[in-house]
């Protein structure tokens, strides 16, 4: 026990490298009128208003449940009505707090931090003020699937890079980021050792360019085996995003498509929106047979990224062929997404081969400079590693995973962590031994 508290002194300091906080929308692209709020760990002070305290120490076995009327909103504390009110904060009253978040009709969410709820425009606006570090390593679990330490690190510089060069992304807004494509991903708190780990051993570290400002750091499935150059997505040509050749991209989930369209509604769509004079029997040509080796722009002059939204494509890198029988058209396609820097299956797949974090980087974002923040202190990031490594072993080890689902990895190590302080003991097996955890490394 002794160990787990120090790695959690150890972390705490890693905290006040980087303790200011963003503001996240959650739930930023659904109507949301009702919110439950119950608590897995620590407790909360519950404010109203201009912070008027109205309950304090609000723990585990209650709930706060909050609901838009259009105007105001009604909260009730487990069965006891407090009233309406413009404003609703739930501030945590340390660093060991998780809430779990029931939205009506959605799938519920945790998260660490502070909560604060208002009316918009007759929903719910829902922000989630948290840690910098903690917002990104739950950024990571939401954005990228894999099982190696290097792909967690590489997305957590992306993403760390990407949040500080758009921080006021959304200030007119009220927040920082959205918790959706728009901006990231940001579905759940980190809850996975080994995406820590990867976030924790790239802490500090941004990618610059040769005058030291940070870069744009778009990513996306799948290039296709080719990414996109910026300015055949978008507008600016940014010299940090080239295409390049990624063979690593091949034979992954994500690698290839298809798509059949009817010829009438194929030919009907560039002759009705774009006014191509399809008797033109090159015109035509061109229509049926598009042929891309290597990504290109446009089709007929006609920017793919249109067609790509018009047609809802996974992506524009994509050749067509044609059915005379059927009278319809395939489009075979390559890769997922934009096409512009990272590919996230490429990240994993070089990964897997041995390629280090930072050749990666530099793979995907030509002349990236890898940076790190001198406020960082290298020895307490070793430190750190070396004793979340040894944790993960442990647990992989072990035959049966004692862990209930409101006392997994980061929880345990929380509550060991407040015992402690507490002076009182930890018996790791007097947890609830659920058999319905279903944690796999």
């Amino acid at each position: 026990m002794k160990r787990v508290f120090i790695f959690i002194a150890i972390l705490s300091l890693c905290i006040n490298a980087f303790a200011e906080h963003v503001r996240v929308s959650l739930f930023s692209n659904s109507r949301i009128s009702t919110l439950n709020v119950s608590f897995d760990l620590g407790q909360y002070n519950l404010y109203v208003d201009d912070d008027n305290l109205l309950e304090d120490k609000i723990g585990e076995g209650r709930s706060v449940l909050v609901q838009s009327d259009g105007t105001q909103l009604h909260v009730q504390v487990n069965e006891d009505d407090y009233g309406y009110y413009s404003k609703v904060r739930l501030v945590a009253q340390d660093t060991a707090c998780i809430m779990c978040l029931n939205p009506n009709g959605f799938k519920q969410r945790t998260y660490e931090g502070n909560l604060e709820i208002r009316n918009r425009e007759g929903k719910l606006q829902i922000i989630n003020d948290v840690e910098f570090e903690t917002y990104i390593a739950g950024v990571v679990q939401s954005e990228i699937y894999g099982n190696r330490s290097d792909i967690f690190r590489v997305q957590a510089i992306i993403s760390r890079t990407w949040a500080m060069r758009n921080i006021n992304k959304h200030k007119n807004n009220g927040y920082n980021f959205c918790d959706n494509v728009h901006c990231q991903a940001y579905m759940n708190r980190c809850i996975r050792p080994d995406i820590m780990m990867g976030a924790l051993q790239s802490w500090g570290e941004t990618i610059v360019d040769k005058s030291g400002n940070l870069i744009e750091t778009p990513f996306h499935s799948n290039s296709g085996g080719q990414t996109a150059n910026s300015e055949d997505v978008w507008r600016a040509a940014l010299p940090y995003l080239r295409s390049v050749e990624d063979t690593f991209s091949y034979r992954m989930k994500q690698s290839n498509w298809t798509k059949t369209i009817s010829m009438d509604r194929w030919l009907g769509y560039f002759q009705k929106t774009h006014k191509i004079d399809i008797d033109d029997s090159l015109k035509l040509h061109t229509l049926l047979h598009f042929t891309q080796d290597r990504r290109q722009a446009k089709l007929l002059d006609i920017p793919l990224t249109r067609i790509r939204s018009d047609f809802q494509l996974k992506s524009t890198f994509f050749s067509v062929t044609t059915d005379s029988i059927t009278k319809s058209v395939t489009l075979h396609g390559r890769g997922y997404g934009h096409g512009v820097g990272l590919s996230q299956e490429g990240l994993i797949r070089m990964v897997e081969l041995g390629f280090s974090y930072d050749s990666i980087i530099r793979h995907y974002y030509t002349g990236a400079i890898l940076h790190s923040d001198p406020i960082s202190n290298p020895q307490i990031v070793i430190n750190y590693t070396e004793q979340l490594g040894r944790i993960i072993e442990e647990d992989k080890n072990k035959q049966t995973q004692i862990r209930s689902k409101k006392d997994d990895w980061l929880g345990r190590l929380f509550r060991v962590r407040d015992r402690e302080e507490r002076e009182e003991i930890y018996v790791e097996e007097q947890q609830d031994n659920e058999q319905d955890w279903n944690y796999e490394w």
